[in-house]
């Protein structure tokens, strides 16, 4: 990628945020960064206007400084919490329709493929709960279908929490929010084995309780959805707004969900991912 791209035109740097600036002098790119260099480099505006102790700014976090390419990823992201962030990440992002986000990164790859055929250039769907599992379903599903090499990350916070705190298909069943007062009627959608079973040659879950797993799954997926096929990695990243929890105990929810055993991290790799990865992670060594 050309980096004159997000320079800030000449004359304006006086007037730009002190944040923006450092976004863009201080940005992720050619320097083979990663979860353990947090705080070295920009990945995120810090006064980005999600909650206090939002799971999913942390995860977003965590996810942007896994990506094994950034000056070459494209992030497609949809309607929800995370869409409000997204303008002020330090990587290429399109904003969808809600729930469009996998058709419209199905196009983009295919046509990046024919535009740049000797380039990696890696496409990747990042949304809620309700784009990939509700509204958005469909498309995550068809791409998945036509294997499709894209990576597609849910952030899992278990509600509609941008609109109020509706009820998803993701919501644990009994779970009483503000507009589903009476508790929820179905049990949480499997959409993890759902991706194995429909033919994802990677799938995951993980959460921001840890950091270095979470970075390694976060890489699998797009090395994965470069070479062979879709990929799915779930994230949960519990909300503190509307499941009514202070701020600090974001990480703490996720550990005793864990212990519970209502949240479980788990990996399903298909045998040509399995050999991809070993090719390239003992490679890395």
């Amino acid at each position: 990628m050309n980096k004159n791209l997000f320079k800030i035109s000449p004359g304006f740097e006086d007037i730009m945020p002190a944040e923006y600036r450092e976004l863009v002098h201080d940005g992720p790119y050619g320097k083979n960064l990663g979860v353990s260099d947090l705080g070295t480099f920009k990945e995120l505006l810090e006064e980005h206007p999600l909650c206090a102790g939002c799971g999913l700014a942390l995860s977003l976090r965590l996810i942007l400084a896994s990506l094994p390419n950034p000056e070459d990823t494209i992030i497609v992201g949809s309607t929800g919490c995370s869409s409000l962030a997204f303008p002020q990440v330090g990587v290429h992002n399109i904003h969808s329709l809600f729930g469009n986000q996998n058709a419209v990164a199905s196009g983009l790859k295919r046509a990046l493929k024919l535009r740049f055929p000797e380039k990696t250039k890696d496409v990747v769907a990042i949304a809620g709960d309700g784009a990939t599992a509700d509204i958005g379903l469909d498309m995550v599903m068809h791409s998945w279908f036509r294997r499709e090499n894209i990576a597609t990350i849910m952030l899992d916070n278990e509600a509609y929490a941008n609109t109020g705190g509706q009820e998803s298909g993701m919501s644990p069943q009994g779970t009483v929010l503000y507009m589903a007062p009476k508790g929820k009627k179905f049990p949480k959608i499997s959409l993890p084995e759902i991706a194995r079973e429909v033919g994802c040659a990677y799938v995951a879950v993980g959460s921001p309780a840890q950091p270095r797993p979470l970075e390694k799954m976060v890489r699998r997926t797009i090395l994965v959805a470069r070479e062979i096929g879709p990929t799915y990695l779930q994230v949960f990243c519990p909300c503190p707004t509307n499941y009514k929890f202070k701020p600090q105990e974001t990480v703490a929810k996720i550990k005793q969900r864990e212990k519970e055993g209502t949240f479980q991290t788990r990996e399903y790799i298909t045998l040509e991912a399995q050999k991809l990865l070993t090719k390239l992670e003992e490679g890395k060594k």
